[in-house]
């Protein structure tokens, strides 16, 4: 989503880098440029104009001019303001002495309640908490069976009663009540929403909220939207009252500028963030990683617990023996493909490594294309188990049989052999007595 930004951004950074020493009219003439970046990213200009003058007012207080590394410094200053306008610290979900702790989702339709309940208990639950969720939303047409089909291919109980015969009020209070009953920590209420913020619906998110007491009312908001989005927060946190925000569609190719305005407009905290469209495409937000992943500088702890929900241990383990003793094959590459993909979108798995982000623009984005990654799938599902474990046997003919089970050439067939060729080459290396010196050796000359 912000990847206009960071172009911006990271050109006006380049800049001050390159430059030695630095005058406060150079220092000047950057926080020009990044003011008309954020604005240009949909940034609300109040917010725009009150992040610039604090980051002026830093480095004329910390004498930047002065120092060894001044372009740095400022850089620094920039990541540590744009943090705060961001929110600051992650705020995590509250909780109930007893259960349940309600949460309470409110938002315009089309923001994304139904799939972000399901997602948000989801994440719950792999966190060891016992969740619930209630369908709340009688408003719109199969609101309710949509929300029963997501709990259910997920494994996560639905409270439901027939729209025609209840009330979401009703609906909610039973939900409380059978959640109490089963020592549920979570239940999550999925509840109407309208095309435009109207007295009903206002007063029917009241009404709940008075009957069910939540720890959490939560304002999903869809990223796309820009300042309205901005504005329809502040009409719900003021006629509600909301205690924490979720945006999601963060994945998408809109400015971003609403994202960075939210808290500051609003003063309420946003606590998750959708990613994707997968039931586990949700992430707490955390305000300094995703300044960190803006200003191109990565964000290692993101990555790694992606990679830590993702990669079994035990297999890893595996792997490992496996690459110490040459052995690595072409079923544990498309093992290591399938992983990959669990964790994201290569675009979004390299922005979150330190110094990726100024490579965008200096590769091919067909290169981080998942359908690329899809066609190497395919063509090592073409191929016999023996062919997998011995691509050396792979001979024209077997060549062309693999090409036309999986729908490619034998051109592209004859690359992903070649590229396999050079992981095994690579992998004995580092599995080698001089292993961790070429590693030090490849991080060193990046």
């Amino acid at each position: 989503m912000f990847e206009s930004l960071s172009d911006k951004l990271g050109g006006v950074f380049n800049k001050l880098t390159s430059s030695g020493k630095l005058s406060e009219k150079d220092i000047d003439a950057a926080l020009r440029e990044v003011r008309l970046a954020l604005l240009e990213a949909d940034v609300d200009f109040k917010v725009a104009r009150s992040f610039v003058k604090a980051v002026k007012d830093r480095a004329d207080g910390e004498k930047v001019f002065a120092s060894l590394t001044p372009g740095q410094s400022v850089i620094r200053i920039v990541r540590d303001e744009l943090a705060q306008i961001l929110g600051g610290e992650a705020v995590e979900l509250a909780r109930a002495e007893r259960p349940p702790s309600v949460i309470m989702l409110v938002g315009l339709q089309g923001a994304g309640k139904t799939t972000l309940a399901a997602k948000l208990a989801l994440s719950l639950r792999k966190d060891k908490h016992p969740v619930m969720l209630a369908a709340c939303d009688l408003q719109r047409p199969a609101a309710v069976d949509q929300l029963k089909q997501l709990g259910k291919q997920l494994n996560i109980e639905v409270y439901s009663e027939e729209p025609s015969k209840s009330t979401p009020v009703q609906v909610a209070k039973a939900a409380v009540k059978q959640a109490a009953d089963a020592g549920t920590h979570y239940l999550i209420l999925d509840t109407a929403g309208r095309l435009a913020i109207d007295d009903d619906l206002m007063s029917e998110l009241e009404e709940i909220r008075d009957a069910t007491s939540p720890v959490e009312t939560l304002l999903v908001l869809d990223a796309m939207t820009g300042q309205d989005a901005v504005r329809s927060g502040s009409e719900f946190n003021t006629r509600i009252g909301v205690s924490g925000m979720v945006l999601t569609k963060m994945d998408g190719d809109a400015r971003g500028g609403a994202a960075l305005s939210m808290r500051s407009v609003t003063g309420v905290p946003i606590k998750y963030i959708g990613v994707g469209e997968r039931p586990d495409q949700i992430e707490v937000y955390h305000p300094d990683r995703i300044a960190s992943r803006i200003l191109g500088m990565g964000d290692v702890e993101s990555l790694i617990e992606r990679a830590e929900q993702e990669f079994d241990v035990e297999q890893t383990r595996e792997l490992e023996q496996k690459i110490r003793k040459n052995q690595f094959d072409l079923n544990d590459m498309l093992q290591q493909f399938q992983t990959i993909k669990k964790m994201g979108s290569m675009t979004d798995l390299l922005g979150m490594i330190p110094g990726m982000g100024a490579l965008r623009g200096k590769f091919n984005p067909k290169d981080l294309d998942e359908r690329r990654m899809a066609q190497v799938e395919a063509i090592i599902h073409s191929m016999t188990m023996k062919e997998r474990e011995d691509p050396s046997i792979i001979n024209g003919s077997r060549r062309k049989r693999i090409a036309d089970g999986s729908g490619t050439s034998p051109a592209q067939v004859n690359q992903l052999l070649n590229q396999f060729k050079q992981m095994q080459k690579m992998m004995k290396k580092l599995s080698g007595p001089g292993g961790k010196r070429a590693l030090m050796g490849m991080l060193n000359n990046r």
